[in-house]
Order: C-alpha cells, then structure tokens, then sequence
C-alpha cells in the first residue's frame, strides 16, 4: 500500500503540474477571448440565477441547479486550500488564484451551455447531461465518453465523499472530542435522509444550504476584515507586490520566486472553482431553462462566488491576520488558516468550524448527484440505488480511516476528468460561439431554444 501510494503521489503530481495548469489556464483564456469576455455578463448571470423560467423544460430549477453546482464546488479547498496556496506560494498566489477564477467563469459558462445543448430526455422524463453526452452526441468520442464517466464515478468516492466525511470527522473530535464513528454514523444518516429523494431532494436542500453557508462565512471573514482594517491595504499591496516580484514577501513570509506563487496560486484556484473539470455541466443539464446560455451565464456566476468573492476573501483575511499576528506559523497551509481565525476572539474558532464543516457536507451531497449520473450513464438508472447505498457506507469509512491513499487516488480521478471535458470545450467551442451569437450577442435570450 505504501508503494501504491507513492506511485500515485508521483502521478498526482505530474497530472497536477504544469502541462495540467497550462491546458486548463489555457483554455480559460482562449474561451475568453473567442467568447468576447463573457465576465462582462456576471450582473446578468446573477439575475437570472435568482429567477424562475416558467414554462421552462427541466428538473430543477436554475437556481436549484447553480446551488447543487456549488454545493459541490464550495469545500475544504476554498479555506485550507487557500492557506496551503500562500503557505507554499507566498501572499502572492491570492492574486494568482483570483486571477484564475476571473478567466475560469468562461470556461463554466462554455460547460454549461454543452450541458444543456447535448442534454438528452430519459424514457421517465428526467433530464441527462454533461461531458459524456457533449463527448458522445457532439463529436461521436463514445469511448472518451465512457472514460470520463468512469473517471467521475470513481472521483465521487474520493474527493466528493471520504475526504470530505474525514474532514468533517476530523474537525469535530478536534474541536469537540466527538468520536469519528459517531460523527459518521450521523452523516450517513443525514446523506441518506437526502440523497435517497434524489436530484430534486439534493437541490432543495441546498438551495437551503449554500446560501446560508455562504453568507454566514463571508460576513464572518468580513467582521475579521474590519478587526483587521489597519492591515487591510498593507495585505492588498502584498499581494499584489508579491505575485509579480521575485524578492522576499516581508511581513515574516517566507520569500517565493513570481513563479511559485503563480504555480501555487494556479493550480489552487483551478481545483477550487472546478472551470474545466466537467463537474458541474452533469447538474447544469437538469435545469429548467429556455435556452443553452441562459444556463451558460447561470453556471458562469457559480465561479465568480466561488473563487473571485469566497477565496478571494479567505486570502484577505489570512494575510492581514498574519501581517497583525506575526506569531502565525504560516509554515503549513492546515494550520495557518486554524492560526489566524483562532486569533478572533469569540468568533474565530466557532467561523471557522462551522464553515468547514457545512462546506464539506454539501460537497458530499453534490458529488451524490455527479456520481449517479456517471453511473447511470455507464450501466442505466437501475444501479443508481446500489451506487447510492454504496455512497452513503463509504462516508462511515472515510470518517475512521486514514485518507492519504485516497487523496492521491482522487485528485488523480478529477485531473483524468478535465482532459476529455477540455476536449470537448476544445473541439466544440464553434458551437459554443454560434449560439453564444445567437442568443446573446443578438440579445435573444428570452428566445426558446430551436428543437
């Protein structure tokens, strides 16, 4: 086992390295610009996230979609991965990780639109997309299809189930001597009391969840902004100075070169915010929309909350906590972030907690839903109840065994998934721009797709 998994963290690291980071930021960039900047659109986006589109032929509604997306996508990345960010690429890989999430909302927006341009009707009604039918009925790549649902499935165990149920296990025995036992048995049962009611049950709850989370960290990374305002514009300009300067951070950083802190502050956003993975497009499909971009602008915001306004702020906060607390040790990105929000008296530890804790339960709730699908896609709507059984036992294990194997085995699963998605964006971007021009460009959003 120990040599498995040294050759998987060998693996990781390579699918995880530069050719990874240039192929996804790559793409980020090429959507972008073919796309005519589609972030100019986010205002709209966000408008039409929070509306109904009645009459509209779907699952869930688009809303309800966005929330699952981000469910899944919100996690323990975008607080402890942030901090491991600046822990090994300086305060300067904040910017880099904005910047990131900024060009990554094309790259949602083009998922999105496949999703619901290739999404196809089952016999009972339900709707089914993603990468694998964009694979499959938009370039005739059935085989890279079926890799990638393989690759999704399998994912859905590792970074969407006991990783996430091990950190919630974790956190609790540590903050309040819970056994992990007793904490999985008791997230088993609340997996099992949603999941089991399906993607309609999933959408609800977190179309409950995720704003509540949401809002309550971000007005608590606020509240220590402000206890921190005399910091505040110090921080900003070392970010800024330090994601473009080779010469030592100050403010007791360790000094990192412009290409660490690209490095670092890259790959983290790009595995925060998911733009490129194929993750999210599987419940972009589901929605109740009239039109592909309608949903393409939805998806795009859900990368705009994510990265641009969640880790943006966690950033803040860390480096302004560390430049007022110099004693932080900002050596280890896990215990930086504990550092620095334990520095807030009251607050601090409570925010914390609790954001890690709800961020990685509704993970585990959208990767459910990813999950199904893939393998619904693989073997037919029959296996879905054995998947989701099998789902729900795999949260007790992750909670009570030691994880490092699985890390390994499952940030290789989600780097497999964005090549054949990347692929697809790739080849398929002339439909992307046609109907971007349209539905968008000739302001026909309100137009109901062609048949």
């Amino acid at each position: 086992m120990e040599r498995l998994n040294d050759i998987l963290t060998l693996v990781s690291g390579w699918l995880w390295g530069w050719p990874m980071i240039i192929l996804l930021l790559g793409t980020h960039v090429y959507l972008t610009i073919i796309l005519r900047f589609p972030q100019r659109k986010i205002l709209t986006a966000i408008k039409l996230s929070v509306r109904r589109d009645p009459g509209a032929t779907g699952d869930v509604s688009q809303f309800g979609s966005l929330a699952t997306a981000l469910a899944a996508t919100i996690g323990t990345g975008n607080i402890i991965g942030v901090a491991t960010a600046i822990a090994l690429g300086g305060p300067g890989a904040v910017l880099w990780c904005w910047l990131t999430g900024v060009f990554g909302i094309s790259t949602k927006y083009a998922e999105g639109l496949l999703a619901i341009k290739y999404r196809v009707k089952t016999a009972d009604g339900r709707m089914m997309g993603g990468p694998m039918y964009a694979l499959e009925r938009g370039l005739g790549w059935r085989w890279l299809a079926i890799l990638f649902a393989v690759f999704t499935a399998l994912a859905s165990f590792g970074i969407g189930n006991t990783v996430q149920a091990n950190a919630i296990a974790t956190v609790a025995h540590e903050t309040y001597a819970i056994h992990p036992a007793l904490t999985g048995a008791v997230v088993c049962l609340l997996t099992g009391a949603v999941v089991l009611g399906g993607v309609k049950s999933i959408a609800r709850v977190c179309g409950l969840l995720v704003p509540f989370m949401a809002l309550f960290y971000v007005m608590g990374c606020l509240y220590i902004l402000c206890i921190n305002a005399g910091y505040l514009w110090p921080a900003l300009q070392l970010i800024v100075t330090s994601a473009f300067s080779p010469q030592a951070a100050g403010g007791g950083f360790i000094g990192t070169t412009v290409m660490m802190a690209a490095r670092y502050g890259i790959a983290r956003g790009l595995f925060s915010n998911e733009s490129g993975m194929g993750s999210a497009p599987i419940v972009a499909a589901a929605a109740q929309t009239r039109n592909p971009v309608r949903q393409a602008l939805v998806s795009s915001s859900g990368t705009f909350w994510d990265t641009v306004v969640i880790c943006a702020l966690t950033g803040l906060v860390i480096v302004s906590s560390v430049l007022a607390y110099p004693d932080i040790d900002f050596s280890n990105g896990a215990t930086l972030t504990k550092a620095a929000f334990s520095k807030i008296p009251v607050v601090g530890t409570p925010l914390l907690t609790f954001g890690l804790l709800t961020f990685a339960f509704s993970t585990i709730l959208g990767w459910c839903y990813y999950g199904e699908r893939a393998v619904e896609y693989l073997r037919g709507h029959r296996w879905v109840i054995a998947y989701r059984v099998l789902y729900i036992v795999a949260i007790f294990v992750g909670s009570i065994i030691e994880l490092g194997l699985v890390w390994n085995l499952a940030d290789c699963m989600n780097a497999l998934m964005a090549v054949p998605n990347l692929l697809s964006l790739l080849f398929l971007s002339g439909v992307i721009v046609h109907e971007t021009r349209k539905y968008l460009w000739r302001n026909r959003l309100d137009r109901e797709m062609d048949c």
